[in-house]
């Protein structure tokens, strides 16, 4: 038997209907007893909180981070299953997957239909979890959605109601699950994880500011003067924006603050190509160009920098790392 624990946090997986909206509140039990087990697996739940997940806080977040470890700190333990929110699920697993370095799976699933729902999807999506969670090694965190496999890093919600909600747009899904069994496609590229934050500790501001035709860097501005530790710099195109940007990023990582660049184009890497206040000089600037992660990994990737260190210039070393996992990082005097 394989032994698979499932933690619960709500969602639309465990919402049902208020009388003028869905909202989460059916316990771990009742949402398990919708799916079939797949064969030779056993299950163990653990009610951790149960919320609709646009309500999740960096607090909800560590303290699912230390209930997975604390679960695999159990030997007898296979794997795990997360039932979670699809709004904020992205974020998540990049905080899990950054943190994860047992080669026990993590899977991370939901549901796009509420608890109950006569055309639900959660029974299959859970069922593909626990095959998925007690078949695979060494992948690191996923998630499991529609028959799909797929990697913590680059992987967003894609369809705001649709089955099918998550992909890659950067990448083709880490497997399938299909006829009772996984197939898998390919490894996904993961930097050394990085250590386990301590509990209670200080949780850093990090704020997110887009950029768009007319935008100028007040809202970048207004966040550091707020107290932001970190900012991610959500631009346009292959990472673009305008000079008072590059001079606003240059500004705040003079102050300590880690600046993180990424665009509001779903696929493709940042890419240094343009001056005039795009890429070349807002890297130039300070701001960490963060490849595929888009805006809410984005912000998961400079959250764990910064709990990683307190010197700004280890903590921007350490967000190379996670943006690109083939980078060597510039010691911390260079």
């Amino acid at each position: 038997m394989r032994r698979i624990v499932v933690v619960t946090t709500g969602g639309t997986i465990a919402s049902r209907w208020q009388g003028n909206g869905y909202a989460a509140d059916a316990a771990g039990q009742d949402v398990l007893a919708t799916a079939a087990l797949p064969e030779g697996v056993e299950t163990e739940i653990v009610d951790l909180f149960t919320v609709n997940s646009p309500r999740l806080t960096t607090s909800h977040q560590l303290a699912l981070l230390h209930t997975v470890h604390e679960v695999l700190a159990n030997p007898a333990v296979d794997g795990v299953v997360v039932t979670h929110g699809t709004d904020t699920l992205e974020e998540s697993a990049l905080l899990l997957d950054l943190h994860h370095g047992d080669p026990r799976p993590v899977v991370l699933t939901g549901a796009q239909r509420p608890f109950e729902a006569v055309d639900g999807d959660a029974a299959s999506n859970l069922y593909d979890a626990l095959l998925t969670a007690a078949s695979v090694q060494d992948l690191g965190t996923l998630s499991v959605f529609a028959g799909s496999v797929h990697a913590a890093r680059g992987t967003v919600k894609t369809q705001t109601v649709a089955a099918d909600a998550f992909a890659d747009p950067s990448q083709r899904p880490v497997g399938k699950v299909g006829f009772g069994r996984v197939q898998v496609l390919r490894r996904p590229d993961r930097p050394e994880p990085l250590d386990l934050p301590a509990r209670g500790a200080q949780v850093p501001r990090v704020d997110m500011v887009m950029h768009h035709v007319d935008a100028d860097p007040l809202l970048l501005e207004a966040a550091v003067e707020a107290g932001a530790r970190g900012v991610v710099l959500v631009a346009t195109g292959a990472g673009n924006a305008t000079p008072e940007f590059a001079n606003a990023v240059a500004r705040a990582v003079s102050r300590g603050v880690l600046v993180a660049l990424t665009t509001r184009v779903a696929a493709g890497p940042v890419t240094p190509i343009y001056t005039g206040g795009g890429a070349v000089d807002l890297i130039a600037a300070g701001a960490v160009p963060t490849g595929t992660l888009r805006g809410g990994q984005a912000r998961i990737a400079v959250l764990s920098a910064l709990m990683s260190g307190t010197d700004p210039l280890e903590c921007a070393a350490t967000l190379r790392r996670i943006a690109d996992p083939s980078t060597v990082a510039l010691p911390a005097t260079a």
